[in-house]
């Protein structure tokens, strides 16, 4: 049985009070002279007036030969039980078991639901958002969280944040989706890499092979890159732009991709930064780095280059890998060849190219 019994009746302190100085044939005016307090205060603690402070019970222990705990227990039990009565427990609850399983104000702030004062309303729209019937509900997501640790992001975040990418998702109309048609579509998508403004090609080349294309920022700690998951039988793939760089968007973009090209299944959440170690992760890194840059060719251009990069050099080599230099720097970086202090100049931004494929 998990049903909480409350008394019916909870006994005033001073009515306890009241039987004590009865059984003892005492007067108000007693107690009062023998605790040292006005009878004015034994006569409002009697009525409920008056609190019984840990002090007092300290003096009512000594004079009836009890514990303070007995006073001070009889106190805190019937102060809850007037709060009780005053108080609306449920919406208490309530609101306790909304903040649990959303950041409301998060939510507020982008939008994703309206701000109300209405405790029903705010709990139909977070159901509604969530896609659950009642509060008693989780959420259910075929999503394997992959996130860094040591920062501790909160799971309800990232839940909401995959529920925005699937609501966002539900809303494209996009082709039919064929694994093959998707791996056969990667050097055309590859092939606008070269140059910055191409980025604004990529949404419709997915979309048109079956592929939902989703950029929602990340919410308050739970520092993502990008997720791959399917959406009935289309896969969805959603970027954060967490760094609004085109070598991150790039290399995001292409590791989601080759979670669906290289056939794993189940469902992505990545925070390149720290990446579980499993197999898939590892391969999806390997083909995205693979589909990038040809690693044959990047070692020859390190072994020839030796310590010192300069953009000239970086931008040569980038025109006969047909990648916009931002690209060659970020592996660089990531490999620890050049210092990340070093040529970010070339590592541009790309949201201003995809301002409308961004959920504001």
């Amino acid at each position: 049985m998990n049903q909480k019994l409350a008394p019916a009746r909870v006994p005033t302190p001073g009515r306890i009070l009241s039987r004590e100085l009865e059984a003892r044939g005492w007067t108000q005016k007693d107690l009062a002279e023998i605790m040292g307090r006005p009878v004015q205060t034994i006569n409002e603690i009697i009525r409920g007036n008056k609190q019984i402070t840990p002090e007092t019970a300290l003096e009512l222990s000594q004079a009836f030969g009890t514990s303070p705990e007995f006073w001070t227990n009889l106190e805190a039990k019937y102060r809850l039980h007037l709060a009780s009565k005053q108080k609306t427990e449920p919406d208490i609850a309530r609101k306790s078991r909304l903040y649990t399983l959303a950041p409301i104000p998060e939510l507020i702030k982008n939008n994703w639901i309206q701000k109300t004062e209405s405790l029903d309303e705010l709990e139909q729209q977070v159901c509604n958002f969530l896609g659950i019937l009642s509060l008693n509900e989780t959420p259910k997501l075929d999503v394997n969280f992959r996130c860094s640790q040591h920062l501790e992001p909160e799971e309800t975040s990232q839940i909401v944040w995959v529920k925005r990418v699937e609501n966002l998702a539900k809303q494209q109309t996009i082709a039919s989706f064929e694994r093959s048609q998707l791996e056969a579509a990667i050097p055309t998508i590859l092939s606008h890499a070269a140059q910055l403004e191409n980025i604004v090609h990529i949404p419709k080349l997915l979309t048109d092979v079956g592929v939902h294309f989703v950029i929602v920022p990340h919410l308050s700690k739970t520092y993502l890159d990008g997720a791959a998951f399917y959406l009935s039988n289309n896969p969805v793939v959603a970027l954060t732009l967490r760094y609004d760089r085109i070598d991150s968007f790039w290399f995001t973009l292409l590791h989601e991709l080759a979670h669906i090209v290289l056939g794993h299944q189940g469902a992505y959440l990545d925070n390149l930064e720290a990446l579980a170690e499993n197999e898939e992760e590892q391969a999806a890194n390997q083909q995205a780095a693979n589909w990038l840059i040809e690693s044959q060719a990047l070692n020859n251009f390190v072994g020839k280059t030796g310590r010192f990069f300069s953009r000239r050099a970086i931008e040569e080599f980038a025109q006969t890998q047909h990648r916009h230099p931002g690209i060659i720097v970020g592996r660089l970086h990531y490999e620890e060849i050049v210092p990340q202090k070093n040529l970010r100049a070339l590592l541009v931004k790309v949201s201003p190219l995809l301002e409308q494929w961004i959920d504001k």
